[in-house]
């Protein structure tokens, strides 16, 4: 392999939230953190160099998006998932998570309802209720250790009101790629009862082998509301620049996001994030090639050591990105005692499953993220702690 990912990289002392937050977190600095969202990795060297460049001028002052950056997600899209983007369709935001915020207060009054799908990446329940709009929960259903979308139970809840539902493809925290049926059949529930969709694709392009993610946007028709938030922050590790784009068909629904952006105010950017954000579209391919063989052992590595030696511990099985979602259940303890015999007998800090929604207790996600050397002292460490 060209890049190594196994060269042990020390983030302490950064102000790294991941290192350096264990303490306020976990209560504790002697965890080995395997929570926060993101990696351990460097990123690719086109992006350091990128950054290097633009750190030769001495001027960082308020900066416009230069055309050369839509293309780059125009040209990412289309050479990584053959969607034909269309430059005017293209919003810049300042991240996917005041994203989700902004098409909340776009899209649903105070009287409406949001749909969300627990258990499900936490910002999702906070734009909502935040913002004081009704909260309407459509659950997954786990049938033998998969997540599948329970569509029927989604048809009732667009029925109670709804306006948006928050779709998150491919899925945080259980590691579900949904297939182009599903994602029609939910698009048909849209149509039917006129919801706005914000899908939330950042992890798109941390997809498995043997699985194929489908870009809700483009299945869209003309009439469809779809809000497609993406970003290179989770693929290539730069997740602290904050930078995002919104893909809007339509021009009503981007107008709306607009406004929304212009009411919180959060329009700005800074040169380095965008500096970053296209050498990774540019120049990114062949180190995120490597990068998923990597995640791929380390998952399977994960699965075959829990089966063989902590069966209490079942991995669901994941599709995409780097966090693994793990079925605690058989260890029969509740969820705060779950997160207590991790922190204290295993001292390994992993996000709690019921962060995601009452739909994950007992879980925990586990972030793979980091050479495997880690992974390793992860699972020893909960070994020893369960079986000796």
């Amino acid at each position: 392999m060209l890049f190594d990912f196994d060269a042990p990289i020390s983030r302490e002392n950064t102000n790294a939230v991941k290192f350096d937050g264990r303490q306020y977190y976990f209560g504790t600095k002697d965890v080995i953190p395997a929570w926060v969202a993101d990696m351990d990795f460097a990123v690719p060297e086109c992006i350091t160099r990128a950054l290097q460049e633009r750190l030769q001028h001495p001027v960082f002052g308020y900066t416009l998006y230069p055309e050369s950056l839509y293309e780059s997600i125009i040209e990412w899209f289309w050479r990584r998932h053959g969607w034909k983007i269309e430059r005017e369709w293209i919003l810049m935001a300042p991240g996917v998570v005041p994203s989700l915020f902004a098409a909340v207060l776009a899209f649903a009054n105070e009287s409406d309802g949001v749909i969300v799908q627990p258990p499900v990446y936490f910002p999702f329940f906070s734009a909502v209720t935040t913002n004081r709009r009704k909260l309407i929960l459509n659950p997954l259903r786990e049938i033998d250790g998969r997540y599948e979308i329970d569509l029927e139970h989604l048809e009732m809840c667009a029925q109670q009101g709804a306006k948006l539902l928050m779709l998150c493809t491919p899925h945080n925290p259980v590691g579900r790629v949904w297939t182009q049926q599903e994602l029609t059949s939910v698009l048909n529930i849209a149509r039917k009862y006129n919801l706005v969709i914000l899908s939330d694709d950042i992890h798109c392009d941390l997809i498995y082998p043997g699985n194929t993610h489908t870009m809700l946007g483009k299945l869209a028709q003309p009439g469809d509301r779809i809000i497609t938030t993406i970003a290179p922050n989770k693929t290539f590790n730069i997740p602290g620049l904050g930078l995002s784009a919104l893909v809007i068909t339509d021009a009503v629904q981007r107008n709306a996001m607009k406004q929304a952006f212009e009411t919180l105010h959060v329009g700005n950017t800074n040169p380095l994030s965008i500096a970053a954000f296209e050498a990774a579209y540019r120049g990114g391919d062949e180190w995120l090639y490597e990068l998923m063989i990597y995640l791929q052992t380390t998952r399977n590595y994960v699965s075959d050591y829990l089966l063989k030696n902590i069966p209490q511990i079942k991995m669901t099985k994941s599709e995409a990105t780097y966090l693994l979602w793990l079925d605690c259940r058989e260890m029969g303890m509740s969820d705060s005692q779950l997160r207590d015999f991790f922190i204290q007998k295993c001292k390994v800090g992993m996000n709690p499953g019921k962060v995601f929604g009452e739909a994950g207790a007992g879980f925990m996600r586990l972030n793979i993220g980091t050479r495997k050397a880690a992974i390793e002292q992860i699972l020893l460490s909960i070994d020893d702690a369960i079986n000796k």
